[in-house]
This record gives structure tokens, sequence and C-alpha cells, in this order.
């Protein structure tokens, strides 16, 4: 799969080496440029190369979102189309001063669905630490970690789900963007909680 990652930090940059290492193609971006991302690329190894935000989105089949929530609209709006593209916001809505920022009554997804027109939009990968995220285990393998997926279209939940379990852990459906993505934001149960699957279950079914 080509996938096109929008941030270099702890997620994007995680999530870079881990899909290439599972086979998949990987462009990533930063805010700096290409020739800032070197050393990252050079430390994953092949199957990864560094782009501008826009050859990232243009090549991709999926789109991981890992940029602050504070940049959102910046990035996005430089971005696109997305057009039949599968986005995964992994983003969680804090303030340059890290402080969780009221949304009123919407998720941080149903806002981000709004500068993405004609994605098939994912929530996933917010919830867990990169620390975490870099200590994927085995199927099977005791003490494997769960990450909850939201989204509306049931297809490209489906990729995204088994893009879990190929890095190494257990993907849990977590229902619609909106009614699920809400049951993922900072403060929920399953927050940067390190569980497995059937516990997230039981969490995320009380939230």
């Amino acid at each position: 799969m080509e996938i096109g990652i929008l941030g270099s930090g702890n997620i994007g940059g995680t999530l870079a080496r881990l899909f290439a290492h599972a086979g998949h193609h990987v462009r990533i971006a930063n805010s700096r440029g290409p020739a800032s991302l070197g050393g990252l690329v050079d430390a994953i190894g092949p199957n990864v190369e560094a782009a501008s935000a826009q050859d990232a989105v243009e090549g991709a089949d999926l789109v991981v979102i890992a940029v602050p929530w504070t940049k959102r609209e910046e990035v996005l709006g430089e971005t696109g189309p997305y057009d039949g593209k599968i986005v995964v916001d992994a983003m969680n809505a804090y303030t340059e001063d890290f402080e969780i920022e009221d949304l009123g009554s919407r998720t941080s997804s149903e806002i981000t669905r709004a500068l993405v027109p004609g994605a098939m939009l994912v929530k996933a990968f917010n919830t867990i630490y990169y620390k975490r995220l870099s200590d994927g285990k085995a199927k099977g393998e005791p003490g494997r970690l769960a990450i909850p997926v939201a989204s509306d279209d049931p297809a490209a939940k489906t990729v995204v789900m088994e893009l879990i379990d190929q890095i190494g852990f257990d993907p849990v459906d977590n229902d619609g963007l909106v009614s699920g993505g809400g049951r993922q934001q900072p403060g929920s149960p399953v927050y940067n909680e390190p569980i497995g699957a059937d516990e997230m279950r039981r969490e995320l079914a009380r939230a």
C-alpha cells in the first residue's frame, strides 16, 4: 500500500517506521521540508522516503494526519484533493499550551472531516502513547495492546484495522466517527491506557 504521513513527530515518525517495516511504501512530510527528514529516513531504511506534504498526499492510497491540532488548517488547506482516499485522523485537540481545547458539542474528527472533503475518514492512533506504539507484539502473544478504530466507512475501517494488526496491535471496532471518536478523545477511559482488546471493549461500552 502507498501510505502518506503528514507529520514526522512522535506518532508520525513511529508509524512511518512500522508501516515501512511491514512492507508498505511510505512518504513522510513535515513543515520543514524533505531535506530535514534525511536522518529519519536513513534510520528507517527501505520503503520510506521524504516528501513534500502535497506529494505525500498525492501518491497515497491512505494518508495519516499526525500534525499538531493547531496546525491542521494550515497543513490540510495546502494539500489535497482527498477524494476517494482513506484518511486517518491521529490528532488530539490540544492547544499550543497543551490544554484540551473546548470543542463544544463537536468531536475533533467532525472538525477534521470538513477539511478533507471526499475522504473516507477514520479515527485511530490518537489514544496510544508513542513509546507503546513502538512495542507491538505478534498475534496471540501475551500483553498485546489494543487500538480503537472509529469510522462511518466500513471498508476504510477494515483497511486500518488490518494495518493495526500488521504492526502488532489488536484493532477494536469503535463504531461510527462521531459516537466512536468521542469515546477516543483525551479524558476518555481508553485514552493513553495500555489495555488489551477485551478490556478496551468493556471500557468503550461504558464510556
